[in-house]
């Protein structure tokens, strides 16, 4: 497969990994992982290229939870409601887990009243990166990462299903995919999921995040929760290029028009890795047919 190099200019300076949009009623949200004494930020956009600053959508943390490392939020709306998971360490072990808080609003302040997390695959080396997906029959699931690099294991990707309002799982978790291809090393990370045409795309990150190297690649199967087949084997779908170094966290989102967009963030070329760096949120137009393919904006 061809490798790609195209990417968009970032949309926000800031400081804005693992970023998640989604569409309401009046326009877009972005959300990021923790800045300062942010657990969880906020944008707010109406034409996706300029971004407000909003509250923090997640001011308090469950009592379980240690601040200070609340990643890669997302947001799923069921009905007239809203479920944000996010990853959060759990101090007694030191390890990340997921969580989930609900609002009757977008954008928050959501809330949770949990005594202990969704998922936490301590044996594992802990759970990170929730993204949820909504099948094509109204199902919900939820992706994430087993976070087993952390404990020198290979890291796996897992979905499972989750109940109507979208705040508990039901059945059973499936493993997905593990880290086996050269340029993944050290690890596979960040999963999302998008389908088209009976076929199931799931897309993940891989490589170290705070270098160039971090890259994204993908799998296709014919169902929700696989088999997968890796497209990506020998090398990624979207690496570095000249506006953009390490992409990866990348969420799907469409706009009003039902265009599929991706998400994702990346450093600027000769700055990457803290403090000189940031990871801002940029966006690319995708279309997906037998393979996905960037789109610029102005065609």
């Amino acid at each position: 497969m061809r490798r790609l190099a195209v990417s968009a200019q970032p949309v926000d300076l800031r400081d804005f990994p693992d970023p998640f949009v989604l569409r309401t009623e009046r326009g877009f949200l972005a959300f990021g992982t923790n800045s300062g004494a942010t657990n969880v930020q906020v944008m707010s956009s109406d034409d996706l290229q300029h971004w407000r600053s909003e509250p923090d959508a997640l001011p308090v943390l469950p009592a379980w939870a240690e601040r200070g490392n609340t990643w890669a939020p997302s947001v799923l709306a069921r009905g007239d409601s809203f479920a944000l998971f996010y990853t959060v360490r759990e101090p007694t072990a030191q390890r990340q887990a997921i969580s989930v808080a609900t609002s009757d609003q977008p954008g928050g302040p959501y809330q949770d009243a949990s005594a202990g997390p969704l998922i936490y695959q301590l044996d594992l080396g802990g759970s990170i990166d929730p993204s949820p997906f909504v099948d094509g029959d109204g199902t919900a699931y939820l992706l994430w990462k087993a976070d087993s690099n952390a404990i020198n294991r290979s890291s796996t990707l897992w979905i499972q299903r989750l109940t109507d309002d979208g705040t508990a799982l039901v059945a059973q978790p499936i493993r997905l995919l593990v880290h086996d291809a050269a340029w993944e090393t050290p690890l596979i990370e960040a999963p999302s999921l998008v389908s088209s045409g009976g076929t199931y795309f799931l897309f993940y990150s891989a490589n170290w995040w705070n270098t160039d190297r971090y890259s994204i690649g993908y799998a296709t199967s014919s169902s929700v929760t696989g088999p997968y087949t890796k497209v990506t084997t020998k090398r990624p779908w979207f690496v570095s290029d000249t506006t953009v170094a390490g992409p990866g966290g990348q969420e799907w989102f469409v706009d009003d028009s039902g265009q599929l967009w991706m998400a994702y963030h990346g450093w600027t070329p000769g700055n990457v890795g803290y403090p000189r760096g940031a990871r801002s949120l940029r966006l690319v137009r995708v279309s997906i047919s037998d393979r996905p393919r960037m789109e610029p904006w102005d065609d």
